[in-house]
């Protein structure tokens, strides 16, 4: 099994009575709460954790992009991609990823990606997302052409790796006169391409259709059993194999010493799983964003309950959170290995104020007590 470090980049700087002023942290949470010195010095500590994570032999290092939210500082991914394909030696740079639907060039875009790809030496995986419902309103996108336009920005930027230039693109989306990039990926045909997933049943289908590695994130088991399951059938309906390897699992994670020590670290974890998602429901999923077949998905996804109204113990007894001693941690992730039989594993090792040590702690203990047993796995 193959793992990924990961951390949101979170700016959870300012007092929590503030944000319980507003409807939710994202979209109108005032941006006036933000201070670019405070985020420089987060910038660099996070940096560093990738680093380190680089360092131990982690398979790779995944990085995300949220806009209007201090849930997430990476408002434009390929910029923390193209700083880690310089800072870090081995690690893939796993970026999960680029909000196809609002990018309006998506030539610069795959110019953007060849570059983090070059730089690197061939460790880019390169990821394409739908976003959630905010990015869409943010960027004054019609949630009904979210879809589409994922799909034809994903066209347009695998013909731009593929086919020698130049060429004329003419669709319902994009049109451009000339497509003739210099810069083009070292891996061919391209670099391998992930999908993550929460809900829709149409995305699964769609990326077991072309191949592709599909990642659940924060799904109820069953759900993402069920999410698997639609993609095998996707996949083989298209004359493909479906193997492990196509299919990975994003878990919050903290290993300490002791049981005590672990919960302790792994309660920040709850930021992520209530407060950075409260709003209205229209801020995520907006009229038109998602089909009857996925809301009726995303309804369970989280399981009986909602994310924000499960204990820090009922995140753990449904698999959201792993938190304990190194054997603790090995125990329940050789049972989700076994149960859901994903190739790859996203380490989410870091969340809200959980220090720069205890970051380091998690990523050092995982890294050399657990990553060296399950990469043989």
């Amino acid at each position: 099994m193959k793992v990924y470090y990961f951390s949101e980049f979170p700016y959870h700087e300012y007092p929590d009575e503030e944000g319980e002023k507003y409807p939710s942290l994202r979209l109108t949470f005032p941006n006036t709460y933000f201070n670019p010195n405070t985020a420089n010095g987060l910038f660099k500590r996070y940096f560093d954790e990738c680093i380190y994570a680089d360092q131990l032999g982690y398979d790779g290092i995944m990085l995300n992009e949220h806009h209007n939210t201090p849930s997430c500082m990476n408002a434009a991914t390929n910029l923390s991609g193209a700083v880690l394909a310089r800072i870090t030696e081995q690690a893939k740079i796993l970026m999960l990823g680029n909000i196809l639907p609002i990018h309006d060039n998506p030539v610069r875009l795959a110019e953007e990606l060849a570059m983090i790809d070059v730089i690197s030496g061939g460790r880019l995986i390169s990821g394409f997302v739908r976003g959630t419902g905010v990015e869409t309103l943010a960027t004054n996108g019609n949630p009904m052409d979210n879809r589409g336009r994922f799909e034809e920005c994903h066209d347009l930027v695998i013909k731009t790796w593929t086919t020698p230039g130049p060429f004329r693109w003419e669709g319902e989306h994009y049109n451009f006169r000339v497509v003739n990039p210099w810069i083009v990926p070292i891996q061919k045909p391209h670099p391998p391409i992930w999908v993550p997933g929460s809900a829709s049943p149409e995305t699964a289908i769609w990326c077991g259709e072309h191949g592709y590695t599909y990642v659940a994130f924060l799904t109820d088991l069953d759900v993402t059993e069920e999410l698997f399951n639609h993609y095998r059938e996707a996949s083989m309906g298209a004359g493909l194999q479906p193997s492990k390897d196509n299919f990975g699992y994003l878990l919050c994670c903290y290993v300490a010493e002791t049981q005590e020590k672990a919960d302790e670290e792994a309660q920040h974890f709850l930021w992520r799983m209530g407060t950075t998602t409260r709003g209205p429901r229209e801020y995520m999923a907006p009229v038109g964003y998602r089909t009857q077949a996925g809301q009726a998905v995303a309804a369970r996804r989280q399981g009986e309950k909602p994310l924000a109204q499960q204990s820090y113990e009922e995140l753990k007894e449904n698999y959201h959170i792993v938190a304990g001693t190194p054997d603790v941690v090995l125990e329940k992730l050789e049972y989700l290995h076994g149960r859901i039989g994903m190739e790859h594993l996203i380490f989410y090792g870091q969340e809200s104020r959980m220090s720069h040590d205890a970051t380091m702690s998690n990523i050092g203990l995982f890294g050399k007590e657990i990553l060296p047993i399950i990469q043989k796995w």
